[in-house]
């Protein structure tokens, strides 16, 4: 297996951290690794918010529901989907910005975001960094949006915290390749498998909080998934000017 490969399937999310800062040298890298990511078209519908001053990082942790490690951490990425630059680009051939009016712009924006938030965590973890992606920046992006002065046609995907790990969290499984890889076509009965990975992540949990809790992995994605938990996101994609046909 060669580094690259090592570094991938060594995984984890990092949520304590040293006081050592993220060099230049290396904030540098990570970026360029994000600009290195393929783009629908070559659009490059990808910006990302750097953050290190304390206090803003400090709002930041609030407004994605009380997550500390965003602000004891050295560095904040915010990943945004972008058709700002798009807007210019077509006033300069004399045309209007129009793909923002379908939901085509969502997906491409969001698929552009992923590929560079991988390059970002791949990059920074192969210089032995720690990260953590933060979906919870949707949680309350309005608020987001404004604090960082973000423009209409560009809207929050991720973020991503960077920093010097304080220790090495335990290897999270993952589901079985059976149930994630399908060879030509769908493989649609997928109980079994996921009755034993409930069990794996159950004994997991237990080693990891002290017996503290059991809970298996269709409990955890139940207490999500059984309600719309960011209500308010098409509420801000049409006030950043997209309009979801």
């Amino acid at each position: 297996m060669n580094d690259v490969l090592k570094t991938l399937t060594d995984h984890r999310s990092i949520r304590s951290y040293t006081d050592e800062p993220v060099s230049k040298t290396q904030l540098d890298s990570i970026i360029q690794s994000v600009q290195a990511a393929p783009t629908s078209i070559n659009g490059q519908q990808v910006t990302v918010i750097t953050v290190q001053e304390k206090e803003r990082k400090k709002k930041i942790a609030e407004l994605a529901g009380g997550q500390p490690w965003i602000e004891e951490a050295p560095v904040f990425l915010l990943f945004c989907a972008d058709f700002n630059r798009a807007k210019i680009a077509l006033e300069k051939n004399g045309e209007e910005l129009a793909i923002t009016d379908g939901i085509e712009s969502i997906l491409v924006g969001s698929c552009d975001v992923g590929i560079a938030l991988a390059n970002a965590m791949t990059a920074a973890e192969s210089m032995g960094l720690g990260i953590v992606p933060i979906g919870a920046v949707r949680g309350q992006a309005v608020e987001l949006i404004e604090l960082l002065d973000i423009p209409k046609y560009v809207f929050p995907v991720s973020g991503l915290v960077i920093g010097h790990p304080a220790n090495r969290s335990a290897k999270k499984p993952r589901l079985p390749q059976e149930a994630v890889i399908h060879h030509e076509t769908y493989q649609h009965d997928l109980k079994a498998q996921i009755d034993e990975y409930d069990d794996e992540i159950a004994e997991y949990m237990k080693e990891r909080t002290n017996g503290q809790e059991l809970r298996n992995w269709s409990q955890g994605i139940t207490s999500y998934y059984n309600r719309v938990y960011y209500p308010d996101i098409r509420m801000m994609l049409e006030k950043q000017g997209f309009k979801l046909k």
